[in-house]
């Protein structure tokens, strides 16, 4: 039987619905999410794609959870994250700051809408090379920021400088950048870890309850500013895991008499 009868076959069976059925709110999210900013609603854009990036993490995890993974579901998924972290953050930034470039000239005007072009392809490549590269490469890192960090980076931008009533026109330089170099960091080669080898079914010490329902207490607090400034922080320390990584590399590579790996 070749490949493309079992995908027959298995297209037949149907697909498992909890695990999808949370990738399409996820999917509903990050639409809903343009059509948010496309009235002008930029907080509830924002907070839709941060409702994106939980349904995102949570399709994955209840999928292998119960047994339910499939080649669909991964495909699927990809598919979802380009819309919701992929289109959806670059169009709200977009619309919130970037689109008042043009007043400055026809130059800048095009710099806008480039640079929100250039996140959502960065956002696209980023899920091709993770999508090509899965089960080839050290499960504690993510090569490239994650794209659900970057689309948390800029809607917490967004939602951060609405929220203290600043407008967006008055961001516009600041948001060119940003978007710029958050998209440069999802195709970069920075390592960043993925808290992937954190198993949650092991037993861990009482403090770290007490320790989550304070983080979780310094969140209610104020949602945008500490959402913003933990992602933000996330995504400046991935260089710095990369240099030490590299370094420690190096080093090994040394004392074996081999030179050291491309890979980092």
């Amino acid at each position: 039987m070749n490949e493309e009868d079992q995908q027959e076959i298995q297209s037949r069976k149907g697909i498992y619905l909890l695990p999808n059925l949370l990738t399409t709110g996820a999917l509903f999210a990050g639409f809903y999410a343009i059509v948010a900013a496309m009235d002008g609603r930029f907080e509830a854009a924002a907070v839709a794609v941060f409702v994106a990036i939980v349904l995102d993490g949570l399709d994955g995890r209840i999928a292998r959870m119960t047994h339910t993974t499939s080649a669909f579901g991964a495909e699927y998924d990809s598919l979802s994250d380009m819309v919701s972290f992929g289109l959806a953050p670059s169009l709200v930034m977009y619309e919130w700051a970037l689109v008042h470039l043009k007043p400055l000239g026809w130059i800048w005007a095009k710099m806008g809408w480039l640079a929100a072009f250039f996140y959502a392809a960065a956002a696209a490549l980023r899920l091709a090379r993770f999508n090509t590269l899965v089960g080839s490469t050290d499960r504690r890192y993510f090569i490239g920021l994650p794209s659900p960090t970057a689309a948390a980076v800029l809607m917490g931008m967004v939602w951060t400088w609405h929220d203290l009533g600043v407008p967006g026109a008055e961001m516009r330089i600041p948001a060119l950048i940003l978007t710029v170099l958050v998209g440069a960091l999802m195709v970069s080669r920075v390592r960043y870890y993925s808290f992937k080898d954190f198993d949650m079914r092991h037993r861990v010490p009482f403090v770290a309850v007490l320790i989550i329902v304070l983080v979780f207490m310094f969140a209610a607090l104020d949602p945008p500013k500490v959402l913003f400034g933990g992602f933000l922080l996330y995504t400046v320390l991935g260089p710095f895991v990369s240099v030490r990584l590299r370094r420690r590399a190096v080093r090994a590579a040394s004392e074996a008499g081999k030179p050291p790996s491309d890979d980092l």
